[in-house]
Formats: structure tokens, C-alpha cells, sequence
């Protein structure tokens, strides 16, 4: 059954996939969605909308999805499970559904303790797991949590993330035959900086079968700064910086420190398009929403399939 997302019939397709992220304001203007969304129009084959990421509050990934669905762009709206009980959940994903929002990528949230309101109280009633198979028994079986009927079921592509790089590294592959046999089509993983790394967990994957029961889509963020990579590097859990990315951003003048950061950039994905099981990269170039086109042309992912 056919869900209605580009994404899903491009991933179908066997075509190499791009996707990217729209962080929604910290207000009510549309200007701000649209004006992201015009920076990418034509590049990608669906674009993220976050779900009050980094646990701060900003207009709802609902909303922005919509804005961007009314531009033409095939929406992935972002879940997370921290700020919703089940009932919340599950009349969102249907709300969702209503608008023709065919995409929905279940998450479980940062913890609130990270965001602008750490005295906030998390929900978590369930897990981005159970989220993964309430979507999937909501459109499959027409029924909800409770057991009751789903009169008018949800026609939505299921997504999730994973990270490669985390801790424990051994389970990670095993973390996402999980999420695979709950019900997610594809996975968008973790900013892919250590491609080494990446290329072992992929075995791991590979050696699971994942890779034949979901589409892999690898992380893919271009460095705008020193300040950026060393923050990734030192504060931001479960990413993988190499030393050498630092070293070469170090080793050139100021002003080319975001041309060589690109040009990482296109070397990863370079590296991760022939990496056997990787059906498409995620591009979260975070605030550079204005850089997207340029990567994806130079990296030759341009044009975009018509399907």
C-alpha cells in the first residue's frame, strides 16, 4: 500500500535519496518556514520538520509541516514522545494524516532539562519504540492503543533515527533491527562525521539483514565554523568528530573555513553514496539552510527524480 510520500516512492524507486531539516521559529511568523523552504525547493525529495528540538519551544512541527506541504514539499514531521501522553500522540498522528502529511519520523526527544524550560514536566507515556508500532498499528490494522477502531486510518511512510556512533557501539546495529521490526521503513541516522566508524556499523547492519528491511538515509551536516565542529565535538553526546576535520579547518585562513567545511562535507558523501546499503543521505545543515543546493548539486545529486 502506497502511503502518498515522495519519499517513500523515490526511496522505491532505487533512486539515492536526499532529504533535509526546517528547525520551525521561536514564534508565529510562516515568513520564517517559508523563507527556509525557498532556500531548498527542487534539491530534496522531503524535508524534516523538528519537533521543538533541543527541548525549546518553537511553532509546532504540525504547523510547519503544513506551511511547507502548502509550498509543494513532501513534509516529514518530526514526533517526539517527551511532551505528549498516548491520547496526544495518536490524535496528532491522525490530525497529520488529515492534512496530508504522509511522513512521520518517531523520536523520543532530548530530556527538557536541556531546553528553556528545565522545570518542565516530560511525559514519555511511551517510548519512540511503541510510537513506531502505534503508527504501524494505526494505518495496518485500523486500531488504536486501546484497542478500538481507527475510523479513517493514517496513511503514513514510518521513520525513526539511530545512532551509529553512541555508546555501547556493539548494539547500536541491534538497536535498529529493533526499530525495523516495529515498523520503521527508514531510518535517518546521526550526523555522520567518522565515516570509518560508520562503514563498521554498517556491516553490523548489513550483516542483520536491516538493510533489506528499511532505507537507510546517513546523516550528513557541513561544518560552518571551528567554534561549530569543536562544540559537536566536546558537547554534543554520541557524535564522532575526527581530529583531522579540526586540523583542517584550523589550517586555512578564516575565510575559507566555511568552503573547506563543504568540502568535508562533499568528501563524506562521496564516501557514504558507495557504501553498500545506504539508500540516501539527510542533510542538516543547521541555520544553512542556504547551502543545501549547492551541496546537493556538487555532490551530483541534482536534479531530483520526478515520480
Amino acid at each position: 500500500m502506497s502511503t502518498g510520500s515522495n519519499l517513500e516512492k523515490v526511496l522505491k524507486s532505487g533512486a539515492f535519496a536526499v532529504t533535509s531539516e526546517c528547525g520551525p521559529p521561536r514564534g508565529a511568523d510562516p515568513e520564517v518556514v517559508k523563507k527556509k523552504g525557498a532556500f531548498l525547493k527542487g534539491y530534496i525529495d522531503a524535508v524534516n520538520v523538528t519537533d521543538n528540538q533541543t527541548s525549546v519551544a518553537r511553532m509546532s512541527s504540525l504547523a510547519g509541516s503544513l506551511i511547507l506541504k502548502n509550498m509543494g514539499f513532501d513534509p516529514v514531521m518530526q514526533m517526539v514522545c517527551r511532551d505528549r501522553n498516548r491520547i496526544a500522540i495518536q490524535s496528532d498522528i491522525l490530525g497529520a494524516a488529515s492534512l496530508g502529511v504522509n511522513n512521520l519520523l518517531c523520536l523520543s526527544g532530548d530530556h527538557q532539562s536541556f531546553g528553556d524550560h528545565p522545570g518542565a514536566k516530560n511525559v514519555f507515556d511511551i517510548d519512540s519504540m511503541q510510537l513506531i508500532q502505534t503508527v504501524k498499528r494505526m494505518r495496518d490494522e485500523g486500531k488504536f492503543i486501546s484497542g478500538d477502531e481507527v475510523k479513517g486510518r493514517p496513511n503514513i511512510f514510518i521513520g525513526c533515527a539511530e545512532n551509529p556512533f553512541g555508546d555501547p557501539f556493539e548494539i547500536r546495529a541491534m538497536r535498529l533491527a529493533k526499530k525495523a521490526a516495529a515498523g520503521a521503513e527508514f531510518v535517518q541516522t546521526q550526523c555522520v562525521f567518522n565515516v570509518d566508524k560508520f562503514e563498521k556499523w554498517m556491516e553490523m547492519v548489513r550483516d542483520l539483514g536491516v538493510h533489506e528491511k528499511m532505507y537507510i538515509l546517513a546523516g550528513i551536516t557541513p561544518y560552518k565554523s571551528i567554534g561549530m565542529a569543536n562544540y559537536m565535538k566536546k558537547s554534543v553526546p554520541g557524535m564522532d568528530v575526527p581530529d583531522e576535520h579540526i586540523e583542517r579547518l584550523r589550517s586555512v585562513p578564516k575565510e575559507k573555513v566555511a568552503e573547506e567545511g563543504i568540502a568535508i562535507c562533499l568528501e563524506i558523501i562521496e564516501r557514504v553514496k558507495n557504501i553498500k546499503g545506504v539508500a540516501g543521505i539527510h542533510i542538516m545543515a543547521i541555520e544553512w539552510e542556504e547551502k543545501v543546493a549547492e551541496i546537493v548539486k556538487a555532490a551530483g545529486l541534482f536534479p531530483r527524480p520526478e515520480i
